[in-house]
Formats: C-alpha cells, sequence, structure tokens
C-alpha cells in the first residue's frame, strides 16, 4: 500500500471539455440551391444569331424596286425564282451563278401570307451563303397564280 497524501487528480478531469460549436450545413446548401437556381434562370441556351435585314426606303417598296432584282416568291408549298419553280438547292445554286456574273445583283425575297417563318429563315440563310451583298426581305401578297 501507499503511504502518504493521495495526489491530486488532474485538472482536465475536473473542468469538463469545451465542446466545438457545430457548423450546420443547410444554409451552405440552401444558398448552393439559390444559386442554381438564379444561373439557370439567367442563363440561355439558345443559338441567337442575328439576321441582318435593312429596311427598304419607303420609295424602293414599290414594284419598280422588284424590277432589277432577282425576285425570290416564297410560297407554301414551293418556292419560285423568277416565277419559276424551283427546289431550295437549285435556288441557291442559280443565285450563285447571277451573283458571279454581277456582284452587285440585288435580291429580293418575298414570302407570301401564310408561309411559316422557319422556312423564311431558312431560305434566306442560303440565299445569304450564295454570296450576295444586297438581300432584301420584303412583305408579301397573297400568292400568285393560284
Amino acid at each position: 500500500m501507499m503511504n502518504g497524501p493521495v495526489p491530486p487528480l488532474p485538472l482536465l478531469l475536473s473542468k469538463p471539455a469545451k465542446k466545438r460549436p457545430l457548423v450546420s450545413l443547410t444554409p451552405l446548401i440552401d444558398v448552393v440551391f439559390i444559386l442554381l437556381i438564379f444561373f439557370m434562370l439567367a442563363t440561355s441556351f439558345l443559338d441567337w444569331r442575328a439576321i441582318d435585314l435593312s429596311a427598304p426606303v419607303q420609295a424602293a417598296a414599290g414594284p419598280s424596286a422588284e424590277g432589277d432584282a432577282l425576285l425570290i416568291e416564297i410560297l407554301p408549298n414551293e418556292l419560285r425564282f423568277a416565277s419559276e419553280p424551283v427546289s431550295l438547292d437549285a435556288l441557291t445554286a442559280r443565285v450563285a451563278e447571277r451573283v458571279a456574273d454581277a456582284p452587285e445583283q440585288r435580291v429580293v425575297i418575298k414570302p407570301s401570307t401564310g408561309v411559316p417563318l422557319q422556312r423564311t429563315v431558312a431560305v434566306l440563310d442560303r440565299v445569304k451563303a450564295a454570296g450576295p451583298s444586297d438581300v432584301t426581305l420584303i412583305r408579301g401578297a397573297e400568292p400568285s397564280g393560284e
């Protein structure tokens, strides 16, 4: 047995240990979701492409404006180039031929009533790819020849 007084207990055992405060992840997750929603609403994944169109002068909007230009009519069921029915590929080739002969050749595209906008834009894209520098889109009337 031991003789003498009992040694004192260490101080660490006599005081309760300090607990570190717990960091809650809930506010952090809330902030991440709010940022995710913000960026989902603010971001557009569409492929935006601009179509350069110049508004014709008021005097050029009449029938005389079409006299010296290549007229392309977009009808609901067909395309017409100089009043002849053509396919889209043939139209592109014919416009490219004419533009090669006369680089300043004016091209007028006239969609008729009831033609979907997407079809008009597709024709515009193909005609612009053929190389003309002056492409004009005018408002069409009722389909001619029907």
